[in-house]
């Protein structure tokens, strides 16, 4: 059987440095189907769709609600051509029954252990609407390796830098994040996987560098301390969400590679000032996430806080704008006070303004959120800060003997050259 997977194209955010990572959906997913399918797998971000190509089956792997609608396009097209199509992934759960209405199948929950029965199905031609497992994940067990071979590793690249690889190690969350669809999609338990299999698997991966796409490490101190213990004698480099902030598992992080973390920054207060430092003691750089538009914020505070941001150093900063996606406590809000502008899926992208905020107009908002990404980035460009980031992770691997050089690792400023003035956005 050949089963074409194709993950849809979407939108960097405005102003973005333009880079793709290899996704981490398609290649878990394509793990657990049997090793006797072969897995023909497009990403519309570095490739082009050729529709003519044969397929006796195609997935649709959906990560972000905006990538539904061009999801929903591609499943449309394959139907007229006969051709039978299943959706899975995050965005499908937060948009099944819409989704139900340019698919064969759609696939909710986690795919471990299921795809046989799926793929049984279909060889009858019975296959069903709903394939819904959402309330009854797959045991931690069952994880396996990803199948990265699917990917071709070639158009991952920015400026001759091969991009970093995305890997997990745990599921679920047990916290309930006021802008997040996690606790809908997976509830509020934090579920590790066995800790000889992570190691496994990142003994497989051929790129030192890695993004470890968890929710957050920091939910259990004795399983972050024995992760980065089985971690450091791998001598891989990576960044991921937040790391619980005490001195033995920061020392442990460090020790096991980590490179730098998104940590979200939601005021200016000494706890996060702290934050930072203690990230920064560490050796440990810091990429901001910053989300504007919440209730609290006043134009004031948000010009505030980006001066803040510049105050204590951080490394890179990413702004957003609060989106209300299906299945968050903020979109239950905003419903419930008639403050949804649109549902217009394609505008979810983070950049838009699809609601109405608390203390000003939808237009000052939007503002606001230009002036963050401009002022921030007003005295080192974006690329020039990530050149700086490349220079971090060069120097750790150059003092534990891991480093393969590569043209732009090779200070080449070119990578980061500052411009006479950053680009508007």
């Amino acid at each position: 059987m050949k089963f074409r997977l194709i993950y849809p194209k979407w939108a960097k955010l405005t102003g973005q440095t333009e880079f793709h990572l290899p996704p981490h959906g398609p290649v878990v997913f394509a793990a657990t189907l049997p090793p006797e399918v072969e897995v023909d797998f497009v990403d519309e971000n570095v490739q082009t769709i050729d529709f003519d190509a044969a397929a006796d089956f195609v997935g649709i792997s959906m990560m972000l609600t905006s990538q539904v609608k061009r999801g929903w396009a591609i499943a449309d097209e394959y139907r007229r051509r006969g051709v039978k199509v299943i959706c899975g992934g995050i965005a499908t759960m937060l948009h099944a029954e819409e989704t139900q209405a340019h698919a064969d199948a759609v696939f909710l929950g986690e795919a471990e252990g299921r795809m046989e029965q799926v793929l049984a199905d279909f060889r009858r031609g019975q296959l069903k609407p709903t394939y819904d497992y959402l309330n009854d994940p797959a045991p931690t067990e069952r994880i396996g390796p990803a199948r990265r071979s699917i990917l071709q590793r070639e158009l991952y690249n920015y400026k001759g830098v091969r991009m970093v690889d995305l890997f997990h190690a745990s599921r679920g969350c047990r916290f309930n994040c006021y802008p997040c669809a996690v606790n809908y999609l997976g509830g509020r338990c934090f579920r590790p996987r066995p800790l000889e299999r992570v190691v496994e698997e990142l003994a497989l991966i051929d790129n030192n560098r890695l993004f470890i796409v968890d929710n957050s490490l920091a939910q259990s101190k004795q399983w972050e301390l024995d992760l980065f213990r089985e971690m450091i004698p791998l001598k891989k480099k990576w960044c991921s969400h937040p790391i619980e902030d005490d001195d033995e598992v920061l020392d442990l992080a460090a020790q096991a590679g980590a490179w730098y973390v998104y940590q979200a920054v939601f005021d200016t207060s000494d706890f996060i000032r702290r934050r930072i430092e203690r990230y920064h003691a560490y050796g440990i750089a810091v990429e901001g996430t910053i989300l504007l538009g919440l209730d609290e914020h006043t134009e004031d505070d948000i010009q505030r806080l980006v001066d803040f941001l510049l105050e204590i150093k951080l490394d890179l900063a990413e702004f957003t704008v609060l989106t209300p996606f299906p299945h968050t406590r903020s979109r239950d809000d905003l419903v419930k006070e008639g403050r949804i502008l649109t549902s217009d899926w394609a505008l979810y992208t983070a950049d838009h303004v699809v609601f109405k905020p608390r203390h000003m107009t939808p237009d000052r908002l939007l503002e606001l959120y230009h002036y963050a990404w401009d002022t921030f980035y007003q005295d080192e460009p974006q690329t020039y800060k990530m050149y700086k980031l490349l220079q971090k992770v060069v120097g750790k691997e150059m003092a534990d003997g891991t480093f393969v050089p590569r043209r732009a690792d090779l200070a080449d400023r070119r990578f980061g050259q500052p411009a006479a003035a950053p680009p508007r956005r």
